[in-house]
């Protein structure tokens, strides 16, 4: 369905009728889309109230700028609002974790729980992406095109898809060629979404001073051999917020909740069952 939330059309699926509403944000603005928080967050609709959606110049939703993450974070609590939810869980994964951390130190009364997947807490991730891409044995990376979509400036849509299909090869812990191509066919691209993004938003990005404040539980998870937010970023993270819990997939990349998901799907349910029954 369409929800207008503040001027612009957002999709939204809402998946279960729990008593706790679970927020989920996807990753890679101009290329995620709920899809995945919807196959990952959206096997807890048994016992939760899960709502995904495509943010603001993602997926099917609307174009509407600024692409800025104090819109993003303002969408987020319009979507709350829309939910009836009183508090919820703030979920997000890759960049929809600076999101999900950012809402959680701003509105730290609407968040019971926050859950994290293979995020940072500022740009420092950038360089180490960066020599992690170059020294990959896995494949031989165009230094043009990994600096187009690390900087903002692809051409267009389809410059973005050439771009991502470049590195897409560096994300999983098991390298499928044909599942490379698939990820890449089935990506939604908005150019102009990923490159301001990247171009505006990543160069000053920094919330570390932030996360001290937060006050729901956390749990932060990482797989092992992450290229583009490695497991320091984690550790940082889990560091700063009181009582974080940190938990370290050892045979995934950037996706353990897709690579381990029975195990990561676990760690969740159990890890909401103890802060939400605390609270």
């Amino acid at each position: 369905m369409f929800v207008e939330i503040n001027g612009n059309p957002l999709n939204v699926e809402v998946l279960g009728e729990g008593e706790h509403t679970i927020i989920a944000h996807h990753g890679a603005p101009g290329l995620g889309s709920l899809a995945e928080p919807r196959s990952s967050f959206g096997r807890l609709a048994d016992a939760y109230r899960v709502v995904v959606f495509d943010a603001r110049g993602s997926g099917a939703s609307g174009e509407a700028g600024p692409y800025t993450h104090e819109q993003w974070v303002a969408d987020v609590e319009a979507l709350r609002e829309w939910a009836g939810a009183e508090q919820i869980v703030i979920a997000g994964g890759s960049y929809g974790g600076f999101i999900a951390m950012e809402y959680a130190a701003r509105h730290p009364s609407r968040v019971s729980a926050m859950v994290l997947r293979d995020t940072s807490a500022d740009n420092a991730n950038q360089e180490l992406a960066t020599r992690n891409a170059a020294a990959s044995a896995r494949v031989s990376i165009d230094r043009a095109k990994l600096d187009r979509i690390m900087t903002g400036t692809v051409r267009d849509d389809a410059d973005l898809r050439e771009c991502w299909l470049e590195i897409l090869p560096l994300y999983d812990h098991d390298y499928d060629p044909a599942a490379v191509r698939a990820r890449a066919e089935a990506t939604p691209y908005h150019y102009r979404t990923h490159n301001y993004a990247f171009a505006h938003n990543q160069p000053n990005y920094d919330i570390k001073h932030l996360l001290p404040g937060i006050t729901a539980p956390a749990l932060v998870t990482v797989g092992r051999h992450d290229w583009i937010t490695p497991v320091s970023c984690s550790e940082a993270i889990a560091a700063l917020i009181p009582g974080a819990e940190l938990r370290v997939f050892e045979h995934s990349g950037h996706s353990p909740q897709v690579e381990e998901a029975e195990l990561w799907e676990a760690t969740v349910r159990a890890f909401l069952d103890k802060a939400l029954g605390a609270r």
